[in-house]
């Protein structure tokens, strides 16, 4: 497991892009059979990357749970959220006997307390890929399955200023209960290459962005910092950025695109973020 620790925004002003890129950028989630795993301190999130291709991988796989986490499985003490990223591959999460299908995009919440978790492909020659962030938790809901078609849509954005997109809300309050975690995924539509724009920071939560749909030959370049030292990390298809409670978060890419966020931290309220006018960024 990748340990990242937490980093402070007047450090970050000096980075060169190495640094930024070591610091936040995940990358190389997807590795045959395995089990990748990012241990963040900024909120304490785990980022995960499973493909399964000839057998069955638990959520653990390869990790010293109790160095870790201090506790005897993986979800003792957190809940966690997984979306198949894998366009044509279908795959299977089995959470304590009871087996869940995933296609491409569906979503399953797994709640604090589920003590055996595996994943499966259902042909190894077109694997199923799983990405999943991880929170602490303190109670127990229920662990559900939504998928692409069942998730609330909350359309934003506009032709004219290239953010016409749509939010899929799945691991969300006003979709189902979870502890802190929240995610989603975000359609950008044909000709739109901006998300979060007007960006935003919120100090209450944290927020872990994945890129997907993203061709070989483009790029997202992803925005962070603060409003007036921001800084950027040029993105790829499934790469991963950590983004601090203080740094805005925001990307353009070359072309449209998708991305799946995941929240973590004080609260839920998506109300309560503090918005940076265009005119204040630097």
């Amino acid at each position: 497991m990748d340990t990242r620790y937490s980093t402070n925004p007047r450090d970050v002003k000096r980075y060169t892009t190495e640094e930024l890129r070591n610091e936040f950028l995940i990358t190389d989630l997807y590795q045959a059979d395995t089990v990748q795993a990012v241990y963040s301190h900024v909120d304490r999130m785990v980022t995960l990357g499973i493909m399964p291709v000839e057998k069955e991988l638990s959520i653990s796989e390869g990790m010293d749970v109790w160095h870790t986490f201090g506790t005897h499985y993986f979800l003792e003490r957190r809940e966690v959220g997984f979306f198949n990223v894998s366009p044509d591959s279908k795959g299977r999460v089995t959470v304590d006997g009871t087996v869940y299908e995933l296609g491409y995009k569906d979503c399953i919440y797994i709640t604090k307390g589920s003590k055996e978790v595996t994943f499966a492909s259902f042909d190894p020659a077109a694997p199923a890929r799983f990405y999943g962030v991880s929170a602490p938790a303190h109670t127990s809901y229920e662990t559900k399955l939504l998928t692409i078609t069942e998730a609330r849509k909350n359309p934003q954005g506009s032709e004219a200023t290239a953010n016409k997109r749509v939010i899929n809300q799945f691991i969300h309050p006003d979709v189902l209960d979870t502890c802190q975690l929240s995610m989603g995924l975000t359609q950008l539509a044909s000709g739109s290459v901006w998300n979060t724009m007007p960006c935003h920071t919120h100090e209450r939560r944290m927020e872990i962005y994945t890129y997907l749909e993203v061709p070989e030959d483009q790029v997202v370049f992803h925005m962070m910092g603060e409003a007036k030292e921001t800084r950027h990390l040029v993105m790829r298809n499934y790469d991963a950025v950590i983004a601090p409670s203080w740094s805005l978060h925001s990307g353009v890419g070359t072309t449209n695109y998708t991305f799946i966020w995941a929240m973590g931290g004080e609260n839920q309220a998506f109300d309560d973020m503090d918005h940076i006018p265009a005119s204040e960024l630097r």
